[in-house]
């Protein structure tokens, strides 16, 4: 099921309308939310479209006050409190979105706010809350285990607890977004793709697109390793999960609402299971036609949309992602930029396998011919073969499997780890080592002008008796790519080593007498 769209139950036909419960077209209709928050645009995503060959619309709630929907519903839901209620105070729990929208309501309606938090939270979030007069207690490794503290906390202080998903008026809140998204567009929509976490989001859009315009299709969007709304729709009931993935925080639930799920499983007609490299694809794709950064929960719904595509061979339709949350730490982004390209299939990573034998080094990169190198790691470890690490720009999968092959039939054993997580997420940073082979090696830091050719420029100007007995680089999205160089040359060319390195015209420092060096890789 992870990586493909998943079918409703078959009680419910796609393209009709399952009654949705009486109560919640009303509620949506006098939901009180705009206190607190906008009414968010409906922007054309133009770049992604035109690449999709689809429309696709974003419905940017990633730019209200605390940069997520979800203070939609939450203050939707105090809103409705009694004065006893509000002088006593709230609690939630919260893996961050849901603690601003409280902690903002609670501002707003003069009352005080506890919210529990997991120990996992981005800093970023938890820094908002406090910004906004929320009282945090961080608690457990997810929501679940934050909402068990919350409640010992509830009955403890005499709070009433504000649920982030599994309540009508939550619910009722969020569902606004779908009545603005209709006003928005007149036209034909044949999607809406929405993030699942509880499924407070989906519920309340569902419940007002299913009773205003049944035809439009509403597809649900969770993570690989954060999917228990779709393991419990599968089953016919809520499944627990035992863990839940954290890089889409915002999303990671054990257990989705009693309420959301009848919601969800009778109303939504599909949904969509995307990884980690697809949502950090989104997130970039997004950033280029926006200029704008959202969190991972907030880019599911366009990494749907693009699977989707992809996946049902659809043009010309018109689809709506709810960019749903913006709070990103920054230095996430680091990580976010390493996998993208791999989600966008536009970075391959091989394994290769070459002769340890002067000349093979750059016969490899001929192979590799005009198309840019993303990643280059290699360290001499065995006398007769070199593994070689590295990372090539590419368009689409298929080219990947072109390149494998290019490479086999040039006597070049290949390994291809475009998908291998052990191999992006920590073998990439530890190849290398100390090693008996590497005598006579002088080991140089080179800055190479990010283009195409640097590199075989290099190999051409080098000498052919000389062997590269170290080389590792890393594309970081600047204009000079930064290199370490190991060289073996004889004794004897002393002078002609210097010659090569001034002629070459790269900035270089000569690191052999580092002691960092020497201590981990002599």
């Amino acid at each position: 099921m992870a990586g493909a769209a998943r079918k409703r139950s078959p009680r419910t036909p796609r393209g009709t309308s399952a009654a949705p419960h009486p109560d919640y077209l009303r509620k949506i209709l006098t939901a009180r939310v705009y206190d607190v928050a906008i009414e968010t645009p409906l922007d054309p995503a133009r770049s992604l479209s035109k690449r999709l060959g689809n429309q696709v619309f974003l419905k940017r709630e990633d730019q209200q006050p605390v940069f997520s929907f979800k203070l939609r519903g939450a203050y939707n839901k105090m809103a409705h409190l009694s004065a006893e209620q509000l002088a006593r105070g709230v609690i939630c729990a919260s893996a961050g979105n849901h603690a601003q929208g409280v902690a903002l309501s609670a501002r707003r309606l003069r009352t005080t706010a506890v919210v529990v938090m997991p120990v996992t939270t981005p800093q970023l979030k938890i820094d908002a809350v406090k910004a906004l007069g929320g009282d945090v207690v961080l608690s457990g490794e997810s929501y679940s285990d934050a909402y068990a503290h919350a409640k010992v906390l509830e009955t403890e202080r005499g709070l009433t607890f504000v649920h982030p998903f599994d309540d009508p008026d939550v619910i009722a809140g969020q569902g606004t977004i779908a009545m603005e998204i209709l006003r928005q567009h007149e036209g034909p929509i044949d999607a809406v793709f929405v993030a699942i976490g509880g499924g407070g989001l989906i519920a309340g859009v569902a419940s007002y697109i299913k009773a205003v315009r049944p035809e439009i299709k509403v597809i649900g969007v969770q993570t690989s390793d954060s999917d228990a709304m779709v393991r419990s729709v599968r089953a016919g009931k809520r499944v627990q999960l035992d863990d839940v993935g954290l890089f889409s925080d915002g999303t990671a639930v054990k257990l989705v609402g009693e309420e959301t799920f009848r919601i969800t499983r009778e109303l939504v007609d599909d949904y969509v299971v995307v990884d980690t490299d697809a949502v950090c694809a989104a997130i970039k794709d997004v950033f280029q036609d926006t200029r704008s950064i959202l969190e991972p929960a907030g880019a599911l719904g366009v990494a749907a949309i693009k699977q989707y595509a992809d996946t049902h061979k659809q043009k010309g339709a018109t689809f709506i992602a709810i960019t749903c949350g913006a709070n990103m730490n920054f230095d996430r982004l680091r990580f976010v930029a390493e996998r993208a390209e791999v989600g966008e299939e536009r970075e391959a990573i091989f394994a290769v396998t070459i002769p340890e034998a002067r000349g093979s080094f750059k016969r490899l990169c001929e192979l590799i011919g005009p198309r840019s190198v993303t990643e280059f790691n290699y360290r001499i470890s065995d006398a007769q073969a070199a593994h070689v690490f590295v990372g090539i720009s590419t368009h689409r999968r298929e080219e990947a499997h072109k390149l494998a092959r290019s490479f086999e039939r040039h006597g070049f054993a290949t390994l291809d780890l475009t998908d291998d997580e052990l191999a992006k997420q920590h073998l990439r940073h530890m190849v290398g080592g100390r090693t008996e082979l590497a005598q006579d090696e002088h080991l140089y830091r080179f800055v190479f002008p990010e283009r195409p050719g640097a590199l075989m420029r290099f190999l051409s100007a080098m000498p052919p008796n000389w062997n590269i007995s170290l080389f590792h680089y890393r594309n970081q999205g600047a204009d000079y790519g930064r290199i370490l160089v190991g060289l073996q040359a004889p004794r004897a060319d002393r002078k002609a080593l210097r010659a090569f390195l001034d002629g070459l015209g790269y900035p270089y420092v000569d690191e052999t007498d580092n002691p960092v060096y020497r201590m981990f890789l002599r």
